[in-house]
């Protein structure tokens, strides 16, 4: 079996900004919501039978408490931010497992799934569907894979050592000498991407590095960055992968998909092949 794991957080975004291009500034109180759904719809279309979905139900975590200048909700458009509940409660509805993280981030609860399923010896492959570079540490040879839904580029082992010079486990520390201005943490000042891949296939982790590589500073600020890059998968999402199978819409999504006001989203649902 293949299970197929989502970033809803970033699928909302990616539906409520491609929607505005088209809505001329007038967003539809659920636009975003339906563009997710059908979305997933079309992952089941294409053949998944387990998958389930991470959200960010509330912006912050226990990152914002390690730097201050980690990524909040500001700046986030009240329009997108309304959205974030009922899709994850319209997931449900639809019979998919979603899970809203509070302490840990989406992106935690990805990496989390997918350590869960690959102790599974029935599972085959764990598709990550997301182009946030954090998630390619999670990458495992060609068994746990990266994959991004606008190019269907797909990063095995090779793929993540193409693209960042390091393998898969040395993410977090190419992360942290290189920064990450989406999550609001700046790196380690006059390393770049090349120094960085450099320095790791060298020495290893940063741990590991001699003194004099980056003084007691920026070891410091380095370790810290780290952290935050290294995602967390101890959440207790689920305990067997069955449960991430796919079996239909429950009885309430034909009221909830009304409300959505997505016409063809039970249609869709209801023709969805169940695992």
């Amino acid at each position: 079996m293949i299970v197929h794991l989502l970033d809803g957080t970033y699928e909302l975004f990616r539906h409520f900004y491609g929607l505005r291009r088209f809505t001329k500034g007038e967003d539809p109180p659920f636009g975003a919501v339906t563009g997710v759904l059908h979305t997933v719809l079309e992952t089941i279309e294409e053949g998944a039978t387990h998958l389930g979905v991470a959200t960010d139900h509330v912006i912050e975590s226990f990152r914002n408490d390690l730097w201050p200048g980690y990524k909040t909700g500001q700046g986030v458009d009240p329009a997108l931010l309304g959205q974030f509940h009922p899709l994850e409660r319209a997931l449900a509805a639809m019979g998919v497992a979603v899970w809203p993280m509070t302490e840990l981030e989406a992106d935690d609860g990805l990496a989390s799934a997918a350590r869960i399923a690959s102790g599974n010896e029935d599972v085959e492959k764990i598709c990550i569907w997301t182009p946030d570079k954090d998630l390619a540490q999670c990458v495992h040879g060609d068994r746990v894979v990266q994959v991004d839904r606008r190019s269907r580029r797909i990063l095995d082992a090779e793929g993540v050592r193409e693209k960042f010079g390091v393998d898969p486990v040395l993410i977090p520390d190419f992360l942290a000498l290189v920064g990450d201005p989406a999550d609001g943490y700046p790196g380690i000042q006059g390393i770049g991407p090349k120094t960085a891949a450099r320095l790791l296939n060298r020495h290893g982790i940063i741990e590991n590095f001699p003194p004099a590589v980056l003084g007691d500073d920026r070891r410091g600020m380095a370790l810290l960055f780290k952290d935050l890059a290294t995602l967390r998968t101890g959440a207790r999402l689920f305990h067997d992968v069955d449960e991430l199978r796919w079996r239909g819409p429950t009885e309430a999504f034909a009221a909830c998909s009304e409300r959505l006001g997505g016409a063809r989203l039970l249609e869709r649902a209801l023709a969805a092949p169940a695992g």
